[in-house]
């Protein structure tokens, strides 16, 4: 098995489901022989499978780098998520970087962005 595809839950990956629709999504469950994996789609080229969880072989799909938030909106729009989610570790670590933010404003990316209040996820 390549080792790009040993994936664990919550990683972020592409693939092909098994109709051969594009799809990208996060990781919710790997199998115990890891050869399939289960997928919350949350882009696709079918607009039906979007939103929903599906199985797929894991030798079809292909986990994406992390990226590294700093920018304050788009910290605060991924809170909301976690909290939508009822993610309790995510929530903490998203809290966690933003309050570094905060004391270490010079490290942060620019803050241009003017906040809207309200709800923030409709800025993603």
């Amino acid at each position: 098995m390549v080792e790009n595809n040993l994936f664990k839950n919550g990683d972020w990956v592409q693939g092909k489901s098994r109709d051969g629709e594009l799809i990208h999504g996060f990781v919710e469950t790997v199998s115990d022989n890891r050869e399939i994996v289960k997928v919350n789609v949350v882009e696709s080229d079918n607009e039906k499978v979007v939103g929903k969880s599906i199985w797929i072989p894991s030798k079809w799909t292909e986990k994406l780098p992390d990226l590294e938030i700093s920018n304050e909106t788009h910290l605060l729009a991924l809170i909301d998520l976690a909290l939508l989610s009822k993610d309790e570790t995510w929530f903490m670590e998203l809290s966690g970087k933003l309050e570094s933010i905060k004391i270490h404003p010079k490290i942060s990316a620019r803050k241009s962005e003017v906040l809207i209040p309200g709800n923030r996820i409709a800025k993603l």
